[in-house]
């Protein structure tokens, strides 16, 4: 028996979800879990049904193409292959950190190709879990000559996704263009109020009553792209500038791999600038 997910974007048409659970049963497969929702502003549908049996992809793939209005999407992904990413970062461990923890006891289960980084602090940190650190120098180097040698080694490994774990630098137009809808940022959720350096201590300043954490895929909009996750942590007047930096690490961390989590489960669909996650 094989397990596949079976993930379905279209126009809302009446009907839909029986035509595609009738097609599942003529091909003789099992659903095991399913998930739907409509956006009534836009009319769009969205369905991820996880399926257990002995799949003809073409067969079955041909009968769903048949049922469903135009401009449909759909796709059928073989849950056996772990997904690769590639950890880009720079100096903060508590992402990085975190996801290879997670990786090594099971709880994410991903498989990490790489960390990149701009510089070589966490590289005994990854090598601890023998995954292969690439220390990529921007010193001296024009941003597109980085990001090319950046490029080069991504590409090798072929990853699903890439994910910026507090890699501290804004990433060129080419750079995404490169890998549209595969880059998963994480920032703290004070933009665009505490921007620049040192947002934690701008928000000590100004008395926050609360703190947070955005998980998003990387646009050409700085910060601005589809968000996967959200969390928030109550601070008070009590939290100094430092405390505050501790909870905000330990919020970031967590949105972070929940995010990485959902991605790599075939659980978020991307539509316009937002998404839909079942």
């Amino acid at each position: 028996m094989e397990r596949k997910i079976l993930l379905t974007d279209c126009p809302d048409a009446q009907g839909l979800i029986a035509k595609i659970t009738n097609i599942c049963y003529k091909h003789q497969l099992n659903i095991i879990h399913n998930n739907e929702y409509v956006d009534h502003s836009t009319g769009q549908f969205f369905m991820r049904t996880e399926l257990e049996g002995i799949f003809n992809d073409e067969t079955f793939l041909m009968d769903i193409d048949q049922s469903l209005p135009a401009g449909s999407h759909r796709n059928l992904v073989d849950t056996s292959r772990r997904k690769r990413v590639v950890i880009m970062v720079t100096k903060e461990s508590h992402c990085l950190g975190d996801i290879l923890m997670k990786a090594y006891d099971g709880s994410l289960d991903v498989d990490i190709a790489a960390v990149i980084g701009n510089h070589d602090k966490l590289a005994a940190l990854t090598e601890k879990f023998d995954i292969p650190f690439h220390f990529v120098s921007h010193e001296g180097l024009e941003r597109e000559a980085h990001e090319n040698q950046i490029i080069d080694i991504i590409e090798g490994y072929a990853p699903d996704h890439i994910v910026l774990a507090k890699f501290m630098r804004v990433l060129t137009p080419n750079f995404v263009a490169r890998f549209p809808r595969k880059i998963i940022n994480i920032h703290h959720s004070f933009l665009p109020a505490f921007i620049g350096a040192r947002p934690y201590h701008q928000a000590w300043e100004r008395g926050v009553k609360i703190i947070g954490a955005t998980a998003h895929f990387v646009t050409n909009d700085l910060d601005e792209g589809p968000i996967i996750d959200q969390n928030v942590k109550h601070v008070d007047h009590t939290f100094s500038a430092e405390d505050m930096v501790k909870a905000g690490r330990d919020v970031e961390k967590t949105v972070l791999s929940n995010a990485l989590s959902q991605v790599i489960e075939d659980k978020v669909f991307v539509y316009g600038n937002k998404t839909v996650i079942l």
